[in-house]
């Protein structure tokens, strides 16, 4: 099982599950009222290029809840850094997604669920940190029947300590095409970026630090380099 958001750490995730793992896997993507759906068509590509047997976009309205520039269009995404945790922070996000994900590895009694978060080249989410990821490993070892058997379903997170250079280096070491993905909070309709927000900046600066051309497509007078 791998959680596939359309970017390129969930991109490089899955293919090393498929890739260098060995894995036989299904990727799920969430439309949960985000500002824009070029990363679910990005996802959707990804696990067709990547071998996915199978891919489920599942809806869920954390955009009826509100509280994030991500699902709130009366927030504005920031296009300047700033301190402390950003307002691109989506409340309770990760512990939502990894609890369906973890709903359907039971269902195909898979053994591992992949996610791409990372601490280190990151925009300072909770959510992301290893010790929540330590955490929700340790609930869903109490709350799953895998779990009581004595077979838990295994959160990897091979991305957390790993810089977003290295994230490039890696991915584009298994094969994987950046320019399907979408990374950008506020892509248009296709998908093109918009080259200010902190996603962009991270992702550019990637790029340039692994000496790879960044192959984003960025909306009309919008790249960050």
């Amino acid at each position: 099982m791998v959680l596939l958001s359309g970017g390129m750490d969930s991109a490089t995730c899955l293919a090393l599950a498929a890739r260098r793992d060995g894995h036989r896997c299904h990727a799920l993507s969430f439309d949960y009222g985000q500002r824009h759906r070029a990363e679910l068509d990005a996802a959707a590509r990804i696990a067709r290029l990547l071998g996915a047997l199978e891919h489920r976009t599942l809806r869920i309205d954390l955009g009826a809840l509100g509280g994030s520039a991500l699902t709130d269009r009366a927030i504005a995404v920031p296009e300047q850094p700033g301190s402390g945790i950003p307002v691109t922070y989506v409340p309770a996000r990760n512990t939502v997604f990894l609890s369906f994900a973890l709903a359907w590895a039971e269902v195909l009694d898979a053994d591992f669920i992949y996610s791409g978060v990372n601490a280190v080249d990151y925009s300072g989410y909770p959510d992301c940190r290893p010790e929540y990821i330590a955490a929700f490993q340790r609930m869903a070892d109490l709350a799953t029947r895998r779990g009581v058997d004595g077979r838990p379903v295994l959160l990897r997170t091979p991305l957390m300590a790993l810089g977003k250079a290295d994230i490039i280096r890696l991915g584009a070491g298994l094969g994987v095409d950046f320019a399907v993905t979408v990374s950008c909070y506020q892509a248009d309709a296709s998908g093109a970026a918009c080259g200010a927000c902190d996603a962009c900046r991270l992702r550019h600066a990637g790029f340039v630090a692994a000496g790879l051309a960044d192959v984003t497509r960025y909306q009309a007078a919008r790249h960050p380099g």
